[in-house]
């Protein structure tokens, strides 16, 4: 969780300079006009502190406190501030703060129940009414609507591992994205259809390439195995339990050097000696040859037999948590 600013106050600090550190310390240095003046700043005091430095005006109304290198969290709350008490982050800024995107939207984008114009890159779209959740300390539309967003501009595979990662995470449950759908709502048709495809294996994915290969086995209708599993002291990229079958993705250049390639040979000769089928694919036989890798992997799960062997430990879910400024 990003951490708001800190400034210390000397014993000799006034009153009303500490109460305008304390909203600030807790606001990632921002504050509003407003809250300046509950602090017991005049507009003639703002204007004094704002032409010595102590203010920095980052939006209409809205100032950081004594410079503007702040955090991102510091720039959303900023926004937030402008848009008035009811506003939340939304769009592709929601996407990314519940974690669904690896990095911010250039525009910050932010749904208020009030009229406010935007203003460099803070985008401002009216909403009569919002529902907002409270994420790392920032009011955010629910899950439910940042995925319909998604749905709605990003492409298929993005959508899918965002369902994924929700699903994992337990944000939110099919029958609520199911009542957040509605005929003529952007993204309705996309994130329904996401939804008949939804693999939940995509969350445990660590790169393109292992994307790739689910959507392989999806696509040629292979069960679909567990990703990033232990197997013994082993990681392995895929794991089909019953059928005691593991695969290995070589990524562009993972496996390049003699040395990696060696180690590759010795841990692929320690697998089947536990009784497992060892396979192994490269980045171009996933991605251009599809049809051989699903017919080479179909035949060794059809045709791996071995003896009963204790159940290996499953993986386990993870949870993330769910938590404010109070923008006024």
């Amino acid at each position: 969780m990003p951490e708001p600013c800190r400034f210390t106050p000397t014993p000799r600090t006034p009153d009303v300079t500490v109460r305008v550190i304390e909203v600030a310390e807790r606001q990632w240095g921002v504050l509003s006009r407003a809250q300046l003046a509950e602090c017991g700043l005049g507009d003639g005091a703002i204007a004094r502190w704002a032409e010595r430095g102590r203010l920095q005006r980052l939006l209409p109304g809205v100032y950081a406190l004594g410079h503007r290198a702040l955090p991102q969290a510091g720039r959303l709350a900023a926004a937030l501030l402008y848009a008035g008490p009811g506003a939340a982050l939304g769009d592709g800024t929601a996407v990314w703060w519940w974690g669904f995107a690896a990095t911010p939207p250039s525009a910050i984008h932010v749904v208020s129940p009030r009229r406010r114009g935007s203003v460099g890159p803070v985008r401002i779209h009216r909403s009569a009414t919002i529902e907002r959740i409270r994420v790392r300390q920032l009011p955010v539309i629910p899950v439910e609507r940042a995925l319909l967003h998604l749905a709605a501009t990003a492409p298929r595979r993005v959508l899918l591992r965002a369902l994924a990662d929700a699903d994992y995470r337990r944000l939110v449950q099919p029958p609520a994205l199911e009542a957040a759908l509605g005929r003529g709502r952007p993204g309705s048709a996309a994130l329904r259809s996401a939804l008949a495809e939804h693999l939940p294996e995509l969350a445990a994915t660590r790169s393109v390439l292992e994307e790739r290969f689910l959507f392989l086995c999806r696509h040629h209708r292979i069960p679909t195995p567990e990703v990033n599993v232990h197997v013994g002291r082993f990681l392995v990229d895929a794991l089909w339990r019953v059928e005691r079958v593991v695969v290995e993705l070589d990524g562009h250049a993972a496996h390049d050097a003699a040395a990696a390639v060696e180690r590759d040979r010795a841990r692929e000769l320690e697998l089947r000696a536990e009784g497992f089928a060892a396979l192994r694919y490269t980045w171009r036989q996933v991605t251009q040859g599809p049809e051989r890798v699903a017919k080479d992997l179909a035949a060794a799960l059809a045709g791996a037999v071995y003896p009963c062997v204790p159940e290996l430990p499953r993986r386990g879910a993870g949870v993330v948590e769910r938590g404010g400024l109070e923008n006024r």
